[in-house]
């Protein structure tokens, strides 16, 4: 048999291949699978079907296949990032999708076939162009249980998860009507990026077995239809929609960071004199992120950058009085110098966009610092309603609810926290949170516990040396104390009971005095 495609002949008779008139060399198990792929080209085909028919039933390695794939694509002129003629079709397998043509009688040819088109992509279609942020289409996850009573499950996945992303404001996420479009279809990721004009791809599956499900979940650059992120989640079913939340949280928690790195990575590779305001945004966010002064410095400055170029960019101003407000929380900068500098952009920012999470965060932190305690936990409460995923936010609202009393509120946010952002760079801060709460509970071991696995994060977090100092002294433990009081002045000179006293936002007398009683225990004067 003769087919014919692009400029090649493909003769399965004379087991020859030939790109005009050159023939071209082919390892004869990548010449079957040429020949069973154009074969059944009216069809996906999956890797059952290649191990059956290729290799005999034989059990062969992924990269074993995947190194045949791309020498069969090789030799007909095509790659895995074109895909013209072979195409991977996501979580179904391969498809020959160019236009073959069967010459009778060895004359020209009698007819020219190609796949259907509500399954290819239609090169005469104008693709959608991209927005001006960052865009992320959800696909319907994939119910693998094949029980068709589990799709609400799956699908429910699915909309929470775009619900959820719709929360984050610095993207584009497309409506569910659209992405859902391509429910229970094989579609290619570069026709999902030009039909919908996205840059990022989220897909996955749901198997339930019994009482336990996994759901597997994975960030795609659209372009490259390279991985960014993957990750399964294994629970019990016990409460289904329990489930569904606290998966929805995870997976949103774990694919904002990687958005963020992702376009930071593309601003990079820019030259500095053609950045917009938004490249700078990343830019910063990736020094922000490191949670070193000499960072947060750089990420200032590229933030002052942006709003040069956008003096009403509401996410900048967020960002930038997000970044000085940490500044005086390390101990960095002066309270007095900031403070102000922070209430200004994030006002800014507010009124430029009075949804930005960022902003109300950075305003909770300086209203915190100014004893202004409900407007305080106010703006935290604001910016997770507008962002329940922000886990910084998260973590500073349990500051604030401790230093306001409410201890047991506060260790739970902090925990929250971490359990949104186990990775985070800001999780010694949380643990130091966590650990003051424990304290205020007078729950001096778990204070102790938590503070030192803060200081094992970041060794010169001074909020976790003062929890610890503060918590073994009043534990008895007068050893720890000392050795404790030493690091703390190592890490913070000018420590003093004026200095706790002053500067220390805490709003009831009795936490303070009991605060300020352990390191009079511990030896601070």
């Amino acid at each position: 048999m003769l087919y014919l495609f692009s400029d090649h002949r493909l003769d399965t008779d004379g087991r020859e291949l030939r790109r005009g008139s050159e023939a071209i060399a082919v390892e004869p198990q990548v010449f079957d699978l040429l020949v069973y792929l154009v074969e059944n080209r009216d069809r996906v085909v999956n890797k059952d079907d290649l191990l059956a028919s290729i290799w005999g039933g034989r059990i062969v390695s992924d990269s074993t296949v995947t190194s045949r794939i791309n020498a069969a694509r090789k030799a007909i002129g095509d790659s895995g990032e074109e895909q013209r003629l072979i195409r991977t079709f996501a979580r179904r397998g391969l498809r020959f999708v160019g236009a073959v043509r069967t010459p009778s009688n060895g004359a020209e040819p009698a007819q020219a076939t190609a796949p259907p088109a509500d399954e290819i992509h239609q090169s005469l279609r104008p693709g959608l162009p991209l927005p001006d942020r960052p865009a992320i289409a959800v696909l319907p996850f994939v119910n693998m249980s094949g029980d068709p009573e589990q799709e609400y499950f799956s699908d429910g996945i699915s909309e929470d998860i775009i619900t959820a992303l719709s929360k984050l404001r610095w993207f584009f996420v497309i409506a569910r009507n659209s992405s859902f479009i391509y429910k229970g279809k094989a579609v290619h990721m570069k026709q999902i990026t030009e039909e919908l004009g996205v840059g990022y791809v989220v897909e996955g599956s749901v198997r339930k077995s019994g009482d336990r499900v996994r759901i597997s979940a994975q960030l795609n650059d659209a372009a490259t239809g390279s991985h960014i992120w993957a990750e399964h989640y294994d629970r019990g079913l016990a409460d289904v929609f329990a489930v569904q939340d606290e998966i929805t949280e995870a997976i949103v928690a774990a694919i904002e960071p990687q958005l963020y790195a992702a376009e930071n990575f593309r601003a990079r590779r820019k030259p500095p004199d053609s950045m917009d305001a938004w490249d700078l945004v990343m830019r910063a966010l990736s020094h922000y992120w490191r949670v070193t002064r000499q960072d947060n410095l750089v990420a200032q400055a590229l933030l002052e950058k942006a709003i040069a170029i956008d003096p009403n960019y509401g996410q900048a101003l967020g960002v930038l009085a997000t970044s000085y407000m940490f500044t005086a929380h390390m101990g960095w900068a002066d309270m007095a110098t900031v403070v102000p500098i922070a209430e200004r952009a994030s006002l800014a920012a507010i009124l430029a966009d009075s949804e930005d999470p960022w902003a109300h965060h950075a305003l909770g932190g300086v209203y915190l610092f100014a004893r202004r305690f409900e407007d305080s936990l106010a703006e935290f409460e604001l910016a997770l309603r507008l962002n329940p995923n922000f886990s910084l936010a998260q973590g500073y609202f349990g500051l604030a609810l401790s230093y306001c009393g409410r201890w047991e509120e506060g260790d739970l946010a902090a925990r929250r926290a971490l359990r949104l952002s186990p990775r985070d760079p800001h999780s010694a801060v949380y643990y130091g949170i966590a650990a003051y709460a424990q304290f205020l509970g007078r729950n001096y071991d778990e204070a102790l516990r938590l503070s030192r696995e803060a200081i094992r994060r970041r060794g010169d977090f001074v909020g976790a040396h003062r929890v610890l100092t503060a918590a073994a002294a009043m534990a008895g433990k007068q050893d720890i104390a000392r050795t404790a009081l030493l690091e703390l002045r190592r890490a913070q000179p000018n420590i003093s009971l004026a200095w706790i006293a002053d500067h220390m936002p805490i709003q009831q007398d009795a936490d303070r005095e009991h605060y300020l009683e352990g390191f009079r225990r511990a030896g601070l004067d």
